[in-house]
């Protein structure tokens, strides 16, 4: 059987949420007892919360949302590349030997080790340029280990709106410590959230056969 790596990250109350964002929270609406023979409970959370795939409304006043996602795009052939050297922002320099005729998605590792229990502010984003060359090589999807695409003082968006333009699908905050390099399965869908701007996905990489 094909080896699974889970890179999503898991919700709870600890997540880490973008300043001012919708910190998550669940709680039992049933619990087993002598009134109820299960336990539900209910949730509340940011549409970006964990490993998520952004629609294109969270940056086109008019675009899709997140029930209007190809699913096509999150499910296939993909490469997690080394951009851990990156300073600011990942540049076509940054991971020039993962661009050689790379598959339709293209996953950025940036992190040394995930910060999975502190909010990281100075998070190494994406820049425009390589979003520009991987639509140029063919790549349908981007994902990073980072929550944004964009710094978050940003205000431009600068690479959602190199997205935006080219039509390329995002992932974002994917946990990619434990996944050697290299090329892989996705398979990453997004919940079918109507009319919301974002999804969670649980992301996981399959190996690749033979």
């Amino acid at each position: 059987m094909p080896r699974l790596w889970d890179i999503s990250q898991p919700l709870r109350p600890e997540l880490p949420v973008w300043p001012g964002d919708t910190p998550f929270q669940a709680a039992a609406t049933w619990s087993h007892g002598a009134r109820s023979p299960v336990q539900v409970s209910r949730v509340i959370l940011s549409t970006h919360s964990g490993a998520h795939a952004d629609a294109p409304r969270h940056y086109d006043p008019t675009g899709a949302t997140a029930e209007a996602l190809d699913l096509a795009r999150y499910v296939g052939p993909c490469r997690v590349a080394d951009a851990r050297g990156a300073r600011g922002a990942v540049r076509p320099a940054d991971v020039a030997s993962a661009l050689r005729d790379p598959p339709p998605r293209v996953l950025l590792r940036t992190y040394e080790a995930f910060p999975h229990d502190r909010w990281v502010s100075d998070f190494t984003a994406v820049s425009a340029e390589l979003i520009e060359v991987l639509a140029g090589l063919g790549v349908a999807l981007i994902g990073t280990d980072a929550p944004s695409l964009d710094p978050e003082a940003s205000k431009a968006l600068p690479a959602h709106q190199a997205v935006r333009r080219l039509g390329l699908s995002v992932l974002e905050g994917l946990v990619l410590d434990h996944a050697p390099f290299g090329d892989y399965e996705l398979i990453a869908l997004p919940l079918p959230l109507s009319g919301l701007d974002a999804a969670p996905v649980r992301a996981v990489l399959r190996e690749l056969a033979g």
